[in-house]
């Protein structure tokens, strides 16, 4: 979440009249993420969130994003739902920006996630993997491997800049995974971003999970790649099996892999270190003026890319095969 547009008080009285959730009565930025506008916003009816989508989400995406949140909740999932507008529908426009009014999800994010946090994590995208199978909109996932060497080449071959030979690693990594990138594997709707910043706790136990703008139709695996290099490695880099081995006992409770998921994770946990360190290196090399967010360093993501290179099997994520 972030801050890229700001938006007047006329504009927005004028936006919240189409809603019934009461006058305003305070909105404020929410100066953290990289990618659409976002307000804490009180009104006489509650607490809410108000986003405007920026350019990086792409308009005919938001039916996919919004209905979504409205299936798992619906299924009885823990996550946000959008708020219908007065003419029965979710998405609105304000200061030029595709606009939608998300409900308030109590709980705060884990600066350190521990095993306990893992645990709960795993349990709880198994139950998001089942819960969308049967959702009736499709998305491709528009980061996936064949949009990696685009998004490279965009940055105009300045990733040298930020790191001396990362240019090199990053070209190799991409001649090696373009080629043997798990396909057929179990897939359906997955959350593509379940960062800790995008999963909240109450007293250690997992309230929900927000911020869906990146969900997608891919692997089921793959998203557990992304939760494995966004909670399993500490702050110096080093990677932490205990916290790993307690995400993949818990989803396995609810969902068990496949063999074929179990001998691709190896693959998939550095496709998805790449796709975070290709993001945040274009994010770190174009910093728009004046955003109210500070992009992260691509460097944590090539280490962890560094390290999975040299795994052999998913026994090194503590899984049991």
């Amino acid at each position: 979440m972030a801050v890229y547009t700001e938006v007047s008080d006329e504009a927005l009285e004028a936006f919240l009249a189409e809603y019934e959730i009461g006058g305003l009565l305070s909105c404020k930025g929410i100066a953290e993420g990289v990618e659409n506008s976002n307000f804490m916003l009180h009104t006489d009816g509650g607490s809410f969130i108000l986003t405007l989508y920026e350019k990086r989400v792409h308009a005919e995406d938001l039916p996919f994003f919004l209905g979504l949140m409205n299936h798992l909740a619906a299924k009885g999932l823990k996550c946000p739902v959008p708020i219908k507008r007065k003419d029965g529908e979710f998405l609105g426009a304000l200061a030029g920006r595709p606009a939608a009014i998300i409900s308030f999800l109590e709980g705060m994010s884990v600066h350190r996630p521990q095993a306990k946090h893992c645990r709960e994590l795993g349990a709880a995208m198994a139950r998001f993997h089942l819960a969308g199978q049967d959702f009736p909109l499709t998305r491709a996932n528009s980061l996936s491997v064949d949009q990696w060497r685009p998004l490279y080449l965009s940055c105009e071959g300045r990733a040298d800049e930020v790191q001396k030979g990362l240019a090199r690693d990053i070209e190799a990594e991409l001649d090696a995974l373009e080629k043997i990138w798990p396909q057929n594997l179990p897939r359906g709707v997955i959350h593509a971003d379940a960062f800790p910043d995008n999963v909240f706790f109450i007293h250690d136990e997992l309230s929900g999970l927000i911020d869906f703008y990146f969900a997608c139709t891919d692997a089921f695996a793959y998203d557990l790649a992304i939760c494995l290099n966004a909670w399993c490695f500490e702050k110096d880099g080093a990677f932490n099996a205990t916290k790993a081995r307690a995400l993949f006992q818990a989803y396995q409770q609810v969902r068990p892999l496949t063999d074929a998921e179990l001998k691709a994770l190896p693959l998939l946990a550095r496709g998805s270190a790449l796709r975070f360190l290709l993001t945040r290196l274009y994010d770190w090399l174009n910093q728009p003026p004046g955003a109210l967010v500070k992009p992260k360093d691509p460097r944590d993501y090539w280490k962890r890319l560094r390290f999975h290179r040299d795994v052999k099997s998913a026994a090194a994520y503590g899984i049991d095969e």
